[in-house]
């Protein structure tokens, strides 16, 4: 079975490397659906396997300076104490012996079904960011280092609903941050989007993966052989996904999560 998780971690590393999709909305559903993992260490050996695969990211990004750490700070503002909350919720319920198998699957219908909506409002936005002009709505009248209070706010608020949401599905750092992002920061680059979004992501899924971890529903085993077959995945696909249009790839995908989603949720 060993030699399964790595093939199933060279899978979904593919599939990152190819789309560009964080592997929580790929890895958990395969690893519930095509292992019979239990849902929540399902979630929460995810959630560690995101946190160690984007580590590397924020190093590269990092020397390029292209991420803007004030935005990070209010996302994190938010998405930390909602990942604390949401971990401690777990706990009282494990400890009440509630069986927690239908709120994650719940989360995970949930978590994929905006994950498969965000993907093409995703291009869309970046389609308008990359245009001489911008709609009214979505002109950048501020810079980063001052925003209205409603931008600031939003941030922090958005943060919240990821860093709930993540711990409860390990879904929803990578495509859904880079949404909130573009639409409340329009005025960032694409690249500026994609790390800021990354050195998010770290964090937030490292904190809720050690606590899941403390909760006992991380396989450790599991995320090593994971790791082992996902890092050649992704360098793979990332070379192969330069011929293969994004358009359909995205449509492709989302289609697939769309129908994941619902099938956890009902």
């Amino acid at each position: 079975m060993e030699l399964g998780y790595i093939l199933a971690g060279l899978v979904v590393g593919f599939m990152v490397g190819l789309t560009g999709v964080g592997g929580g909305s790929l890895m958990t559903p395969l690893l519930i659906f095509g292992f019979g993992i239990p849902p929540l260490t399902a979630v929460g050996t995810d959630l560690l396997f995101a946190a160690f695969t984007k580590m590397g990211g924020i190093w590269a990004h990092w020397r390029h300076h292209t991420i803007q750490w004030r935005v990070v700070g209010l996302l994190a503002l938010g998405s930390i104490p909602a990942t604390v909350i949401a971990l401690q919720i777990l706990k009282l319920l494990q400890i009440r012996g509630v069986q927690l198998e239908g709120l994650i699957n719940t989360a995970l219908g949930i978590a994929l079904v905006l994950t498969a909506l965000a993907l093409p409002m995703k291009s869309w936005l970046q389609r308008i960011a990359e245009k001489d002009g911008l709609p009214r709505s979505l002109q950048p009248i501020y810079s980063l280092r001052w925003e209205p209070r409603f931008t600031t706010v939003s941030t922090v608020v958005m943060g919240a609903v990821l860093g709930f949401l993540v711990t409860l599905s390990s879904i929803g750092a990578g495509a859904l941050g880079a949404v909130v992002l573009l639409y409340l920061y329009p005025g960032l680059r694409t690249i500026q989007v994609v790390a800021t979004d990354i050195a998010h992501a770290v964090p937030l899924t490292a904190i809720a993966g050690i606590g899941h971890w403390h909760l006992g529903s991380v396989d450790v085993a599991l995320l090593g052989s994971l790791l082992l077959g996902s890092l050649p995945g992704i360098y793979v696909g990332s070379h192969v996904g330069v011929n293969i249009p994004e358009r359909a790839m995205q449509a492709a995908l989302a289609t697939l999560l769309m129908l994941v989603g619902i099938k956890f949720i009902f």
